[in-house]
């Protein structure tokens, strides 16, 4: 079964109001193992990246990641194509109760032509490699004033067996409220969809704005990678 064939199994109403009631969601299984090995084995292909961080000369954290340069390589390109669809109907909705005019064509390529007629034209997905004691801080991906609303992380590397630690943290600021912090459960291949910025929540007099920001905690011990999948191209 291809990446595809098993986004159109996934139960898209339950996984709209999951992100409605938590601003994240899982898709299990996303990719399977010989999938995640031959994503995760394009970090030594520096030719395939526009770019390469290292976090801690920006204070970001510790680890790197690296930026894909177009063309993205075929299985990445068709992720973000195939997953952005399923996921505008929310990005739209959020958008009305957040009282934003701004609305998403269905198609990723119509957007994306909107991201690079503003001078937002550098592809965003990207691979993140993390070894022991290396962790990502408490951040958003914005990259420009045109964003969706909405991204995606793969985990590409398998929770026990190729490393421990590194949980993926999410954490969210209420008004008037300490920050929640959510650790939600990931396994190899699993796709955890989250919001990048804000989502509207249903309060007594009406949505209010919650905003999330999202890292990862220190690696224990092996080596742990993972796709990040940004809808909008940077500026």
């Amino acid at each position: 079964m291809t990446p595809r064939q098993r986004l159109e199994q996934v139960d898209w109403p339950a996984l709209e109001q999951h992100l409605d009631d938590q601003g994240h969601a899982v898709i299990p299984g996303l990719l399977d193992a010989g999938e995640c090995t031959g994503l995760a084995a394009l970090y030594a292909e520096t030719d395939r990246f526009r770019s390469r961080v290292v976090m801690a000369r920006h204070g970001f954290g510790r680890g790197e990641y690296q930026y894909f340069a177009y063309p993205l390589p075929t299985l990445v390109d068709t992720l973000r194509q195939n997953l952005y669809p399923h996921l505008v109907p929310t990005a739209n909705r959020w958008q009305a109760r957040l009282g934003r005019q701004r609305r998403f064509p269905v198609e990723h390529r119509a957007y994306l032509a909107q991201c690079h007629d503003g001078g937002q034209c550098r592809p965003t997905p990207l691979l993140l490699r993390y070894r022991p004691g290396d962790y990502n801080c408490l951040h958003q991906d914005l990259y420009g004033e045109n964003w969706f609303p909405l991204q995606v992380a793969v985990l590409l590397s398998a929770p026990g067996e190729q490393f421990e630690g590194g949980e993926f943290v999410l954490t969210e600021q209420r008004p008037r409220r300490q920050s929640r912090a959510m650790v939600p459960p990931l396994r190899q291949g699993d796709a955890l969809v989250f919001a990048v910025n804000q989502r509207p929540v249903a309060g007594q007099r009406g949505d209010y704005r919650v905003t999330l920001r999202h890292g990862v905690s220190e690696l224990r011990r092996g080596e742990r990678y993972t796709l990040g999948l940004i809808f909008h191209d940077a500026a």
